[in-house]
């Protein structure tokens, strides 16, 4: 008999969402309600209604001290944007902060919106899946005690990689770490196919990203450990207070 997924929401710190302290107070919400977990979404430009970005680390920093018991993270940070050691110092101080509640979600990234321009970026995927796969191995290894403190969550915190299903790659290399997040499912059968190639020990998260209207029964039967609720790119602040209230 399968688990019950865990539930959370996937919001876009974005246009009506963009203050650090509204998402804060939402997460409170959140937690109040049940919900098990509050993740954003990491980008520097995007293509939202009015183009107003946060910082999800900022972001994140609010809703770990505003929260007690929900888990936390980024979806998804591409680390050929990042400074590995940076990330791990930022990493580590936040999942201290947390209390040991972070979960990093790691990804290629795109250029879709125009994050790639500016300069010292890489444009092509493969570099950025090499960079992906080198700073998975170093972010670990300051985590593993290059650098110090260590993390709060041992033996790490938890890496979720996400990917476009059916490419091989990003299914091979999420199957090394804690979970798989497949971007833009449509049918549970692709989940339940994925399901039957990742690791079943140690527990392994699928993680599926549903709209507040959409049925989670399928998704659940295929074998998603965690369903979250999205909003889109531009957040309506009304909707995002009511699937809250409804609760998971």
């Amino acid at each position: 008999m399968l688990t019950p997924p865990r539930r959370g929401l996937f919001l876009a710190p974005f246009d009506d969402v963009s203050d650090p302290r509204l998402v804060a107070e939402l997460a409170t919400d959140a937690e109040a309600a049940g919900w098990d977990g509050f993740f954003v979404w990491d980008h520097v430009r995007y293509s939202s209604d009015r183009g107003e970005v946060s910082d999800p680390w900022i972001v994140l920093s609010a809703m770990a001290v505003a929260t007690e018991r929900i888990r936390i993270g980024p979806l998804v940070t591409p680390l050929s944007r990042r400074r590995i050691h940076k990330l791990a110092r930022e990493t580590v101080t936040l999942d201290r902060l947390s209390g040991g509640r972070l979960t990093l979600g790691v990804g290629l990234g795109s250029d879709n919106h125009g994050e790639l321009d500016f300069p010292g970026e890489v444009a092509d995927a493969k570099e950025r899946a090499k960079l992906l796969d080198a700073g998975l191995e170093q972010l670990t290894a300051y985590w593993g005690g290059e650098f110090a403190p260590p993390p709060v969550q041992q033996p790490r915190i938890p890496i979720w990689v996400a990917g476009r299903y059916p490419a091989k790659a990003p299914m091979r290399r999420a199957a090394q770490w804690d979970g798989f997040f497949p971007i833009d499912m449509t049918d549970p059968s692709d989940l339940r196919e994925i399901a039957a190639q990742m690791p079943a020990s140690p527990p392994f998260d699928l993680v599926i990203e549903l709209a507040t209207d959409e049925d989670v029964t399928p998704w659940a039967d295929a074998g998603a450990t965690w369903i979250l609720r999205a909003f889109g790119k531009s957040p309506d602040l009304g909707e995002v207070r009511a699937a809250i209230a409804t609760g998971p």
